[in-house]
């Protein structure tokens, strides 16, 4: 029995209807929506699916889809993934003017001709035809010049099969591939063939020390540090007294012991004397 809103195809798969697409996404009106997820239903005919004008995201990946001809009227799609179908042509997506990432990896598109249709989509920069990690690919991918033929056939792509190819990191993936191909040999190469001996990175001077400075100007150096390291030591000294004056300038000042005169003191004691003897011719006998 058939889920609510499903028909089956005259292929056997799946017909996209309004039914189906409304109990998706829960919009009533099929413009409203903006993201669909179409993910491995077993699609085999997208049926209405033109009628979303508003559509900017849409994965139908993991379908039996043989062709992609509904979504010519999708001119705001932004992102779409057909991946893991049976598509042989992408001609309708000619018309997706804004159509920027485009995953079509897992069909079987042939020939580079077949990509000539994306040819007039300037906002088109990440382009995937294969996918090592799901083990998907189509068969134009098998030629080793493949990746250069789409590059020129599309030469705004910034990034194909995940590797970014002109920008920024570019150069990074370039020495990786550079690796890869020195380190498998590729398949037309005969056995018997003798392996390239290999090269040096550098070259032979480049790990050879650099020529020593002149003695002079080593000399110069050297004094003009220890000039330098001078000065410092008698800034260090000077600011050691200047702290040890300020340290004795406000510490409390201890009191200071009463001292008399020598000449004060003995006439204190000369009076004392004079006052005792006239004390004694006063007193009778």
């Amino acid at each position: 029995m058939e889920p609510p809103g499903e028909k089956t195809g005259e292929a056997g798969g799946l017909h996209i209807t309004p039914q189906l697409l409304k109990s998706r996404t829960g919009e009533f009106a099929l413009e409203s929506i903006l993201l669909l997820k179409l993910r491995g239903l077993g699609l085999a005919d997208l049926g209405c699916l033109g009628e979303c004008l508003g559509l900017e995201w849409l994965d139908l990946s993991g379908n039996v889809l043989t062709q992609l001809g509904p979504l010519a009227s999708l001119r705001q799609l932004t992102v779409l993934n057909v991946s893991n179908n049976r598509l042989t042509g992408l001609e309708p997506l000619a018309a997706c003017e804004n159509l920027q990432s485009l995953n079509a990896a897992g069909n079987l598109l042939a020939t580079p001709g077949q990509l000539q249709c994306l040819a007039g989509l300037r906002c088109l920069e990440h382009l995937r035809l294969q996918d090592p990690l799901a083990r998907l690919s189509n068969p134009l991918c098998a030629s080793p010049t493949y990746r250069a033929i789409v590059q020129e056939l599309l030469p705004g792509l910034k990034v194909i099969d995940g590797e970014r190819v002109t920008g920024r990191g570019s150069e990074l993936y370039q020495l990786c591939r550079d690796l890869d191909s020195s380190l498998h040999p590729s398949p037309s190469a005969s056995p018997n063939s003798i392996a390239t001996e290999a090269q040096p990175w550098v070259e032979p001077e480049y790990w050879e020390s650099w020529p020593t400075r002149s003695s002079s100007i080593l000399e110069e150096a050297c004094r003009q540090f220890q000039n330098t390291l001078q000065e410092c030591q008698d800034l260090d000294h000077q600011a050691s007294d200047s702290l040890a004056q300020a340290q004795q300038a406000l510490s409390p000042a201890a009191p200071t012991p009463l001292r008399t005169h020598p000449v004060a003191l003995y006439g204190i004691r000369a009076g004392s004397l004079a006052s005792v003897e006239s004390t004694a011719a006063a007193t009778p006998p």
